[in-house]
């Protein structure tokens, strides 16, 4: 075994992130007013908007889930801003046509033993076809991916966002 600069290190892991996946942003912002503004006229430009947002208010804070149009220009915005942010990944899913897609996709998620820690709707349509999309958070993001694909639904990346 050898150290140092002639050491060879394989850096890839032994499970690769190979689920689709969209980038979203928990931005902590002070409760004040015009806070929130702030935030959202930065992403209102000609190369980026807001894909998708939430809110979540506490008394001393509120957690804002972005999802912008192109991830590394939201991220260059937050750091140059100098926001306090984290960032997960999520599941794009686009709602089947049927009379109850929520319903559809919440059993489908049910089947598979996948916990949904939340969701919500995204504000555009997504894809060439500007279809209507939920992002879920989910506790296993692999499994969740395999269940839904192999059940037939439509999982969306962050190139979507952009087209």
């Amino acid at each position: 075994m050898s150290f140092g600069d002639e050491a060879e290190v394989d850096y890839t892991t032994a499970k690769g992130r190979d689920w689709p996946s969209v980038r979203q942003f928990n931005v902590f912002l002070a409760n004040r007013m015009g806070a929130l503004l702030d935030l959202i006229r930065r992403f209102e430009q000609p190369e980026v908007r807001v894909v998708s947002l939430t809110v979540v208010e506490t008394a001393d804070c509120a957690i804002i889930r972005l999802v912008p149009s192109d991830y590394e220009r939201g991220y260059e915005i937050l750091m140059a801003a100098k926001f306090a942010f984290t960032e997960s990944d999520l599941l794009v899913v686009k709602l089947p046509d049927d009379d109850r897609p929520l319903l559809t996709i919440t059993k489908a998620l049910l089947t598979a033993e996948i916990n949904i820690c939340y969701m919500y709707p995204l504000l555009i349509g997504v894809g060439p076809m500007g279809n209507t999309a939920i992002a879920v958070y989910v506790d296993d993001f692999e499994n969740a991916a395999a269940a839904l694909e192999s059940q037939g639904f439509t999982l969306f990346t962050e190139n979507d966002l952009s087209e």
